[in-house]
């Protein structure tokens, strides 16, 4: 968040200081001159200045003064703006005699939700994840956290999108046990598929072999002859993390190639892709930020769609 007290230079502090206060004392200035005819008595015989500007040769248009409520309704707004400069930040790094800060703000604000919200997050967090996810208050508590922290990456309706990972179906990359995704959510995650370099698949045939290998394990079409010989290769170097037989580890966040869920899509191209320049995927830790009450609601939330299937 912004500190009005942090300056590179003076330079900037009274360039916002003097646009400012300059600002004002023109309006102040021009309000005066607009307005310096709406004061005097006016008299029927003097005769009203107009524009020059002539329709229908009759209808001309007035230089009439401005009304005074209409004056005053502008020195009212600049006095509210004088006013607003003593109180809170606005010049330089002046912070106001009321000392506001958008930190000081957010931290009444989140002491206030916490006051109010904080014992019925406590009160969930002493039941068991899996009944929580049958409780709709709570599952409808843990929805609003997730529309609030999680939706950027997962989606609204948690269906997620390329490289994020679909939390409605029963395909979990650390697992989906009420613990497991509490573990997630609380740590985060850091998933690391090495390139085609470093899992010394040199060449494009190579590759390209492995791609037909990985294809046929979910039942797709694929060329036979080049799947045997990126069995080869599989079983050299990939099996490691996805084992002998392609249905991954969740201890290491490696996916099941066997059943047609794909994290980055599952065509030729795109698994050729992550094959040949490695994925790197990140979920971020909300364990400090969240806290463990809400974290655990949250969880009851997402343990929610396996409880559908």
């Amino acid at each position: 968040m912004f500190d009005a007290g942090l300056f590179t230079s003076q330079f900037w502090e009274w360039f916002i200081i003097t646009g400012t206060v300059g600002g004002i004392i023109g309006c102040f200035a021009l309000i005066l001159w607009l307005g310096a005819d709406s004061s005097s008595s006016k008299s029927k015989d003097k005769k009203v200045e107009t524009m020059g500007h002539v329709w229908d040769e009759n209808l001309e248009e007035y230089n009439n003064p401005l009304p005074r409520w209409w004056l005053n309704m502008f020195y009212i707004t600049l006095f509210i703006a004088i006013i607003y400069l003593i109180l809170y930040p606005g010049l330089g790094s002046f912070a106001g005699v009321l000392g506001w800060t958008e930190i000081k703000q957010y931290e009444q604000e989140m002491e206030a939700a916490e006051n109010r919200y904080g014992p019925i997050y406590a009160k969930y967090a002493k039941e068991p994840i899996a009944e929580l996810a049958t409780n709709p208050e709570a599952v409808r508590l843990g929805k609003s956290l997730f529309m609030t922290y999680c939706t950027v990456c997962h989606g609204s309706d948690a269906g997620g999108v390329p490289g994020y990972p679909n939390l409605r179906d029963h395909d979990w990359l650390y697992g989906g046990t009420p613990e497991a995704i509490k573990t997630t959510i609380m740590n985060g995650r850091k998933g690391n598929m090495p390139n085609a370099e470093t899992n010394n698949l040199n060449t494009e045939a190579d590759i390209d072999n492995v791609v037909e290998y990985v294809v046929s394990l979910s039942g797709k079409q694929h060329d036979q002859a080049a799947a045997v010989k990126g069995k080869e290769s599989f079983n050299k170097v990939c099996f490691v993390c996805h084992g002998n037989d392609g249905k991954g580890n969740q201890m290491l966040g490696a996916p099941n190639l066997t059943d047609d869920v794909w994290l980055y899509g599952g065509s030729k191209a795109t698994i050729k892709d992550t094959i040949a320049k490695g994925r790197l995927g990140n979920m971020p830790a909300h364990g400090e930020f969240l806290g463990t009450d809400k974290i655990h609601v949250l969880a009851s939330y997402i343990y929610s769609f396996s409880l559908k299937k």
